[in-house]
């Protein structure tokens, strides 16, 4: 699988793990880069210390082989971790939730190549414009923080292809082979996989919160939150407060109070299933009953249901 963005990148398999808060320590991205992905550091929940400490362990667990950091830059220590990237010499940034003009021209200054997330054509076309490396188009299937246009993989992905001539990396609601094909035959020349990798055995998350997602059925996950950021949640005690205020109208300062101080870190990390923030994507319904796999074999699975697929259309 050689496009584009394997090559940009120097990896094997245009497969990327996405960054997640609490889910995406240093384990889970040497994991996805030795076995031939882009493997990203979630720095969303690390402090500069933090963040170079999982650096430093993840270089020397690949070798040789590329890793990144995805860096929110609505963060508020954001211009600190940006230093450890740079001090660091980490050769990939993931940018997100925020403007890429104001860090690419800087990353590109000290040799890293950067992608942008974006969930619009719109902010496609500005990421050109601000010299990014490639695009992350994310629909919002995805779990967590999403796009407040609300546009669906499906949609999103061929609508960016038609705004941009950069690298076009898909996200939201992949999680199998056959799916990676349909994302290469609407235009992507790379996937970012989030939910699969989230409920791995490298992953950070607590096994709590793995098995809790892989017991999701279809519709278990919506999106909540849109006064704030839209934000794809999990059902349960933590979901049914912020649903009750929303639905009587509270606004954003009220939902802040219920949300209150580490909800996604006592959810997602701690395993507090019942209070805690749970955020995973739409996608997790298709992983119902399965174990928690490791990466190894997740990466397996996906290269093998890709070339069964691609024989099938082959075949029509």
């Amino acid at each position: 699988m050689k496009t584009r963005v394997t090559e940009l990148f120097g990896i094997e398999l245009p497969i990327i793990a996405g960054g997640m808060v609490w889910c995406s320590g240093w384990r889970l991205a040497a994991a996805v880069s030795r076995a031939g992905g882009l493997g990203l550091i979630g720095a969303g929940s690390m402090n500069a210390d933090v963040l170079r400490e999982h650096i430093s362990k993840c270089r020397e667990a690949v070798g040789d082989k590329p890793f990144g950091v995805n860096m929110p830059l609505i963060k508020p220590d954001a211009a600190q971790l940006m230093e450890v990237v740079a001090q660091e010499q980490v050769p990939v940034v993931f940018t997100s939730a925020g403007s890429p003009k104001k860090w690419t021209s800087w990353l590109h200054e000290h040799g890293i190549k950067v992608a942008h997330v974006v969930a619009s054509s719109l902010f496609a076309r500005k990421c050109e414009e601000a010299g990014v490396d490639a695009v992350v188009a994310e629909g919002f299937e995805a779990g967590g923080h999403n796009g407040r246009e609300e546009t669906t993989t499906l949609c999103l992905i061929p609508a960016v292809r038609r705004a941009t001539s950069l690298p076009l990396i898909a996200a939201g609601g992949i999680a199998t082979g056959d799916a990676i094909l349909a994302m290469r035959v609407l235009g992507a020349e790379g996937v970012q996989l989030g939910t699969r990798f989230a409920l791995t055995q490298e992953s950070s998350a607590s096994e709590a919160f793995k098995l809790r997602c892989l017991d999701l059925n279809e519709g278990d996950t919506r999106l909540l939150l849109r006064k704030l950021s839209p934000t794809r949640l999990v059902r349960g005690g933590f979901y049914d407060s912020i649903e009750q205020a929303e639905n009587r109208g509270a606004s954003g300062e009220e939902l802040l109070e219920i949300i209150g101080v580490g909800a996604s870190r006592r959810g997602i990390y701690e395993g507090d299933i019942d209070n805690g923030e749970l955020e995973i994507g739409q996608v997790a319904s298709l992983l119902k009953g399965r174990n928690v796999e490791t990466v190894e074999q997740v990466m397996r699975e996906l290269t093998e249901e890709y070339a069964q697929a691609l024989r099938q259309v082959q075949n029509f």
